[in-house]
């Protein structure tokens, strides 16, 4: 009788301390929210492009349930189940889905996204990387919550390996200047991106400043007047519908960047998603600076 109490207690001492490890499963998101979940995630849903990039990075791609709209990356994520985005989410489809995970972009109406899903008691984790190492720790933070440490630690690595690579191959001499960049986000409304935003501290790291960084908006509308004063010695914009707008530069032939030629288009996902593909836009960014500035005196 002793022993057999003695093996009853031993397995409740077990399935206790397994059920204390899952949970100690937590985190702080980017809003300094703490989530905690009883077992890894296994239903999520992405209401985010770049956090649907994240995950699949992170090695919890399989477990994405539903996305937002726009979440075209990787191949896989075309696949998943649509539910809309933050300005216009089907909340009934996104509820059938049963999730035990959503991570929404952490500014503007998604904060209220944010508070309505937690009133359902869902767990949700907003994402809002502003820096390098952000990105990298978010990779960590999404792993741990799906029960993929060590994915999520060899992709955060991968990603520090490479942004120090970018760091001392793009490192200014003394002599050089950093270059005055406009980076246009949209044409029309005109539109750019102050510092708060990953783009900016990719911009600094390859040598330039970003003219509108001190702007209060993340995304504030500009005049073209306001660009005109500026005279930046570098327009950067994104590839496709942009690059259209990107020539009607080409009129102010005073610009210093127009004077130099030094007009260049980046593919937009890649500067504009503050996920693991920035490091292609910053690497991407750093090259035409590089050149811009050799034809700098």
């Amino acid at each position: 009788m002793c022993k057999v109490f003695y093996y009853c207690l031993l397995l409740f001492s077990l399935f206790s301390a397994a059920d204390s490890s899952y949970a100690s499963i937590s985190v702080q998101d980017d809003a300094k929210h703490i989530i905690k979940l009883n077992a890894p995630a296994k239903r999520i849903i992405s209401l985010a492009p770049h956090a649907t990039e994240l995950l699949f990075e992170a090695g919890a791609g399989h477990l994405i349930v539903g996305v937002s709209d726009y979440s075209d990356y990787p191949a896989a994520a075309t696949k998943i189940t649509t539910i809309g985005n933050i300005f216009a989410l089907d909340l009934e489809r996104l509820i059938k889905l049963k999730p035990d995970l959503i991570v929404v972009w952490g500014t503007g109406n998604a904060k209220l996204i944010a508070d309505k899903l937690r009133g359902l008691q869902i767990p949700v984790y907003e994402s809002e990387p502003h820096s390098f190492e952000m990105v990298a720790s978010s990779l960590e933070r999404l792993s741990i919550l799906t029960g993929f440490d060590e994915t999520g630690v060899a992709a955060a690595n991968r990603f520090r390996t490479r942004l120090d690579l970018l760091r001392k191959t793009y490192k200014l001499k003394p002599s050089d200047k950093a270059l005055s960049v406009f980076y246009q986000v949209w044409g029309n409304p005109l539109m750019t991106l102050n510092k708060q935003h990953l783009v900016s501290s990719a911009i600094s790291l390859c040598g330039g400043v970003n003219i509108f960084g001190e702007l209060k908006d993340l995304s504030p509308s500009i005049t073209i007047e306001a660009v005109l004063a500026a005279n930046p010695q570098v327009i950067i914009s994104t590839s496709g519908e942009q690059q259209d707008h990107l020539a009607n530069w080409l009129q102010f032939n005073k610009l210093a960047a127009v004077s130099k030629a030094n007009l260049y288009t980046i593919k937009g996902d890649w500067l504009n998603r503050a996920g693991p593909r920035i490091l292609d836009g910053t690497e991407e960014l750093c090259k035409n600076l590089k050149t811009a500035r050799a034809k700098s005196p």
